[in-house]
């Protein structure tokens, strides 16, 4: 797995599932060890200091359900309800067309889209930069932005407040990679 799909799946897992899911445990303990940080490909030392201080997963469950879940939440991740978010239909469609399993959850979800991207890394298919650029240009990067100032302006935990900023930094890092592969293959 290289950095580019770490950082996708840390990230997406993150926003995907409640703090609490058990499936969570090994990341949270890493965070909590320090040890993500070892790993960690971009130059966030004090945003990652910062989400091992807050990574108590009990103490976080309150500001996820709010922030996120249900048809109160405050943040919506779903692209969808976004004003520049594409329809969960066209990024079902896209996803499919790439061979990514896909359950009956919502595809566009953030931390989805965010696990979609490292899929596509994982599958090293021949025109995969062109995949994931698609996949940043037209269902990630037109509203992201948005979620991520709203989660930071939301969150009630320096935990969320904290993966807001270090998810638009890493973003931005993929992003840039992403365009810079790119233009060598042009």
């Amino acid at each position: 797995m290289n950095e580019f799909s770490i950082l996708c799946r840390v990230i997406g897992s993150l926003f995907n599932r409640q703090p609490q899911d058990p499936l969570l445990v090994p990341l949270f303990t890493m965070l909590r060890e320090g040890k993500l940080k070892a790993q960690w490909p971009l130059e966030q030392d004090e945003l990652l200091t910062r989400l091992q201080q807050n990574s108590d997963p009990q103490a976080l469950a309150a500001d996820y359900n709010a922030l996120f879940v249900g048809s109160e939440c405050s943040v919506p991740p779903y692209a969808s309800q976004w004003p520049n978010g594409p329809q969960e239909a066209d990024v079902r469609a896209f996803l499919a067309s790439r061979g990514m399993p896909l359950s009956d959850a919502p595809a566009d979800h953030f931390g989805v889209l965010l696990l979609a991207a490292s899929w596509l890394e994982d599958q090293s298919a021949e025109d995969e930069s062109a995949a994931q650029l698609a996949l940043f240009d037209d269902y990630l990067l037109p509203w992201c932005g948005a979620f991520l100032g709203k989660v930071e302006a939301h969150a009630t935990t320096a935990f969320y407040r904290t993966l807001a900023a270090l998810s638009r930094e890493a973003i931005q890092a993929m992003y840039d990679e992403l365009n810079e592969d790119d233009s060598e293959e042009a």
